[in-house]
């Protein structure tokens, strides 16, 4: 697992850590989340949420990974939807 993580961060090091980034993102806000039930503070954790997507996007194409990219195009895609409908 070491060998790994030593391999990625020297072939791609700015891509390792947007991906560390978006991971913790990723973390904080599904924490927050759980914290805060039933009331979450949603007009916070939306965007946050979202760029961490956009950064993991970024990170997927940059990869090469069709799938993880659409996934995460999708989550921003349908987390926007649901900011737009709680901001209306």
């Amino acid at each position: 697992m070491y060998d790994f993580f030593v391999t990625d961060y020297r072939s791609h090091r700015i891509r390792f850590v947007l991906e560390s980034i978006a991971w913790s993102i990723s973390i904080s806000c599904a924490i927050a989340m759980a914290v805060t039930v039933p009331n979450p503070p949603l007009l916070i954790l939306y965007p946050i949420w979202m760029i961490g997507c956009l950064i993991a996007a970024g990170c997927a194409y940059s990869r090469g990974s069709f799938w993880l990219f659409a996934n995460y195009l999708i989550l921003t895609l349908i987390d926007s939807i649901g900011l737009i409908r709680m901001l209306l």
